[in-house]
């Protein structure tokens, strides 16, 4: 387990050492956030803080887990989806500080790009002979969805990113939301790889490798939170969110845990449900459910502060996130018993 600590650690360091001097190469590029006119009033002030600072998270974390992991293909895997998810983020937000507008690119390309990273997921879970079947604890049912467990790939892959994305919308909100998940998946990770087999040699690599991608992450993600904490000197940006995103949607599909991701990822779920809500009433009804919407806005226009949201939306966080590694450890081995040692 050492790897999975050094990988942390490595991360941390260079995101922490790095982060001034990325920080002045945006602010001389003019790479700042453009801020919704819609929003709350009290983002103005927010208008030109350097954004893309996921570049950060992403450059950290490559380097521990090419350096230390045994390169499987799960965690190639895992690790592709995330730079993918990246870079459409960057893409976007590029597009935006580009044309001096808070949206960047079309929904519309985003969820093209999706697909096709849903596409190379696929294939890869084919070859894998993962099956078209999903497990669904506490009912112990596995349900078989043939051809539709692909378009389920796609709900994970999109739903993480954009729901990442959605709730990048406060200093510190996402990231540590994204920390908490993310460590998760490597706590799973650790556990699936230690009990794989009594015998070390025969121990579950790839569980193993995900793991380090996930300490990776989580050193990288605590590296950029200095900067990002309340008042932030750098902001996420669609390529820091759909990064974080993309890489959760990537642990619940190579881990085959993918219903765990509502637990996993529930501030996101929320998040993006709290938008759809919006968006229903009032096209259905011309009322509007929330004050504004994604649902951190309308706790900002109830006069609470943006500290006090992001930290009991990291306690809930973490609640949801307790919930689904117990239901993983009491459930998951009835799925399959082959992962763990008699």
């Amino acid at each position: 387990m050492e790897r999975v600590l050094a990988a942390g650690l490595l991360a941390m360091v260079i995101s922490i050492l790095a982060g001034p001097k990325f920080i002045q190469f945006l602010r001389r590029h003019e790479f700042g956030q453009m801020i919704r006119e819609d929003g709350p009033a009290g983002h103005a002030v927010k208008q030109g803080t350097p954004t893309a600072g996921g570049l950060m998270i992403v450059v950290s974390m490559t380097v521990p887990f090419l350096a230390l992991s045994h390169w499987t293909a799960e965690g190639l895997t895992v690790f592709g989806v995330t730079l993918a998810c990246a870079a459409i983020g960057f893409v976007d937000d590029y597009v935006s500080v580009h044309h001096q507008r808070s949206l960047g690119l079309a929904g519309r390309w985003k969820l093209l790009l999706l697909a096709g990273i849903t596409i190379g997921v696929s294939l890869v879970v084919y070859d894998l002979d993962f099956g078209t079947s999903v497990y669904v604890p506490v009912l112990d049912w596995r349900v078989q969805l043939a051809f539709a467990f692909y378009l389920l790939l796609f709900a994970i892959l999109a739903g993480a990113a954009n729901g990442a994305n959605l709730t990048d919308g406060i200093d510190g909100l996402a990231i540590g939301v994204g920390i908490i998940a993310l460590i998760t998946f490597a706590a799973i990770n650790v556990f699936t790889y230690i009990r794989s087999s009594q015998v070390a040699t025969e121990q579950d690599l790839a569980a193993l490798d995900q793991a380090i991608l996930g300490a990776s992450l989580v050193g990288g993600a605590i590296g950029f939170l200095w900067y990002n904490a309340f008042p932030a000197e750098v902001f996420l940006g669609d390529t820091g969110s759909m990064a974080i995103g993309g890489a959760l949607g990537g642990f619940a599909i190579m881990s085959q845990s993918e219903l765990l991701l509502l637990l996993i990822g529930g501030i996101f779920v929320i998040e993006a449900l709290s938008v759809i809500l919006q968006v229903l009433s009032f096209r259905y009804r011309g009322r509007r459910i929330f004050l504004m919407a994604p649902i951190h806005h309308h706790f900002e226009m109830k006069a609470w502060s943006e500290t006090k949201i992001m930290v009991r939306f990291w306690i809930l966080a973490a609640i949801l996130c307790a919930g689904a590694f117990a239901v993983y450890y009491q459930y998951l081995r009835g799925f399959r018993p082959d992962l763990f040692a008699s």
